[in-house]
C-alpha cells in the first residue's frame, strides 16, 4: 500500500545562473505570502485538532486548505533551496506543470483519538530526524549554489540527496499538520519522477 501523500520531484539539469545567483532575493515574495498561509493553517490546524479528538473526523474542507498549505510549502523550499527553477504558484492548488508536486490521498474515514491527542508526543522522532534530514538539505543547497553558478547544471547525484531531504521534510510535515496518521518513509517509487534534462538558459 502506497502512503497517502507524495512527493515528486522532476530532474532538470541545466539551471539559470542569474536566478540562481539571486534566489535568497528573488524567494522573497514566495516567502512572505507563505508566512501569512501559515497563519492561517496553524489556526485550522488547531481546529481540526479539536475536531478529531471530538469525532474522529478531519473536515475536507479544513484538510485541504491545510494539504494545500504543505503543497505551498513544499513548493516554495524546494524553489528556495535550487531543487527547481521555476516560481512557485502563490496558491496552494495542484499544478501539475510544476517540477515539484505533492498529492494527498484526501481525509481518511476515521482517524485515530488517541494518535490525535497524544501526536505532540508521538511526532517527537519525527522532528529530531526532520531537523538533521533539513540541515542535509541546507548543505546541500549551498553545494548547489556554488555548482549552478559556475557550470549552470545541478549534478543528478546532488538532486537526488536533495530530493530524498525535501521529500521527507514535506511529509513529515504532512503527519505533524494531522493529514496522515502513519510515519512518513523517505521516499516512495514516486519521489523522483523522470524530468527534462535541459531548462532555461543560463
Amino acid at each position: 500500500m502506497s502512503y497517502p501523500v507524495t512527493f515528486e520531484a522532476d530532474y532538470v539539469e541545466r539551471r539559470s545562473r542569474l536566478t540562481t545567483l539571486l534566489r535568497i532575493i528573488f524567494v522573497i515574495p514566495a516567502v512572505i505570502v507563505l508566512y501569512v498561509y501559515g497563519i492561517i493553517a496553524s489556526v485550522t490546524i488547531l481546529i481540526a485538532w479539536f475536531a478529531i479528538v471530538i469525532t474522529g473526523r478531519y473536515p475536507r474542507a479544513l484538510y485541504e486548505l491545510v494539504a494545500g498549505f504543505n503543497r505551498s510549502l513544499a513548493r516554495v523550499t524546494a524553489y528556495g533551496l535550487l531543487l527547481a527553477d521555476p516560481y512557485p504558484p502563490f496558491s496552494g492548488g495542484d499544478d501539475p506543470a510544476y517540477p515539484v508536486r505533492m498529492r494527498f490521498d484526501g481525509p481518511l474515514p476515521r482517524y485515530s483519538r488517541m494518535k490525535t491527542f497524544f501526536r505532540f508526543i508521538l511526532a517527537i522522532p519525527i522532528v529530531i530526524l526532520r531537523y538533521v534530514i533539513n540541515l542535509l538539505l541546507e548543505i546541500g543547497a549551498v553545494a548547489a549554489w556554488f555548482v549552478i553558478v559556475i557550470t549552470g547544471k545541478l549534478p543528478r547525484g546532488l538532486f537526488d540527496v536533495m530530493v530524498l531531504a525535501n521529500s521527507y521534510t514535506a511529509r513529515s510535515d504532512a503527519y505533524l499538520y494531522l493529514l496522515t496518521e502513519t510515519y512518513p518513509p523517505f521516499q516512495d517509487e514516486h519521489t523522483r519522477a523522470a524530468g527534462a534534462t535541459s531548462a532555461a538558459a543560463p
